[in-house]
């Protein structure tokens, strides 16, 4: 009797420890990893992808192992919803991305209502955050801040010469150029051109000819890498030498790959380069180990992981609504891209733009440096 209880006792504690071992933390990525954006898409899952890799060499999350779901959007906001309820169907409970602030809010919507957290790095426009969401949060910038500065420098460089914005009709593109136009308006500019292309348009001749006969000295493109490169590609074939100026939208090197040598010169607000930061330094040295650049968006990826993660351990459960309570109680992460901390919306409160300049380095290759 003696012995079949001690056996007993013994089976129900392996079980018990069986059950531990195998518990399982649902996590998910989403972003546009096929179409013209998929440059991004893939910044957005290898950020995602290495965090999770490092968090199960650690043992996990509160003693749970996570698992990555991957999701492919392709930056339409119909598809981001489809993703959204099959992380839904999934039992997911965390969600990096997406990429897209026209995918980020109807895909945000479908995820509070489900009782799931989560955090892009990468969706910019104000109202991803001004809807009152309870799940919804950003490691990185605002539109509105990076519009404020990209106006900024524009009224000290260029007061007295003729500036057209140009943006590609999305809720990025569009956001961002009329909070620039906005910040333009308040410093005594006016524009003398504002227009709107077509995502996945090819020919911009039309748009040039209108740029050329105005006289621009510089163009303010509120939009993507994609037709950003081909712009100011067809703007030097014709014979248009006016500056471009962007936003984060055009951090990608595919950028100087499309627009070709006359990308040289363009402005862009991005955040200060994340990969020179000290505490990514041991992250960035295991992406080129996987001969991945982490440039962009991937550090902010890796970044919205670890919240998460601290959050989680700080209130000591995985139950979303309650790491989103201490995502936004004012506490403050330390991450690879620096020590982040959330207001009440889900925004990160430090200022986080600044001015570069895309370059030719000594290898010969056109990219983006600080100013």
């Amino acid at each position: 009797m003696k012995k079949t209880l001690l056996a007993g006792v013994a089976l129900s504690a392996s079980l018990l420890f069986a059950g531990a071992a195998s518990a399982q933390l649902k996590m998910g990525v989403m972003g546009p990893i096929t179409g013209s954006n998929a440059a991004f898409g893939k910044q957005l899952t290898d950020g995602a992808e290495l965090a999770v890799e490092d968090f199960n060499k650690a043992g996990g999350i509160l003693g749970q192992k996570v698992t990555l779901s991957k999701a492919d959007d392709a930056g339409d906001p119909k598809q981001g919803v489809s993703v959204a309820n099959k992380f839904v169907g999934d039992g997911i409970k965390f969600v990096v991305g997406a990429f897209n602030s026209g995918v980020t809010m109807p895909s945000s919507e479908v995820f509070a209502e489900n009782g799931i957290l989560q955090i892009t790095p990468a969706s910019t426009n104000p109202k991803v955050t001004e809807r009152g969401l309870w799940n919804i949060h950003r490691t990185c910038g605002r539109d509105d801040q990076q519009g404020s500065v990209a106006g900024g420098y524009i009224i000290k460089n260029y007061k007295g010469k003729k500036v057209a914005i140009v943006h590609d009709k999305t809720t990025y593109g569009q956001g961002l150029a009329d909070e620039t136009r906005k910040a333009l308006t308040a410093g005594g500019m006016k524009e003398v051109l504002y227009e709107g292309v077509n995502t996945g348009e090819k020919d911009f001749s039309a748009l040039i000819t209108k740029l050329k006969n105005a006289g621009v000295d510089l163009v303010y493109f509120g939009g993507l890498h994609t037709e950003g490169g081909l712009i100011v590609r067809q703007m030097r074939d014709q014979g248009v030498k006016a500056v471009m100026m962007s936003g984060d939208g055009i951090a990608s090197d595919e950028f100087a790959s499309i627009g070709g040598p006359g990308v040289e010169g363009t402005l862009m607000t991005f955040s200060p380069d994340p990969r020179l930061r000290p505490e990514a330094a041991k992250v960035v040295a295991a992406y080129k180990a996987k001969g991945i650049n982490p440039e962009a968006y991937t550090l902010y990826s890796y970044a919205a992981a670890e919240v998460v993660k601290q959050a989680a351990e700080n209130a000591k459960s995985l139950d979303p609504k309650k790491v989103a309570e201490n995502i936004r109680s004012g506490a403050k992460f330390k991450t690879v891209i620096g020590e982040l901390s959330f207001d009440k919306k889900g925004d990160i409160t430090r200022p986080d733009y600044v001015v570069y300049t895309w370059k030719k380095g000594a290898d010969g290759k056109i990219t983006y440096v600080q100013n």
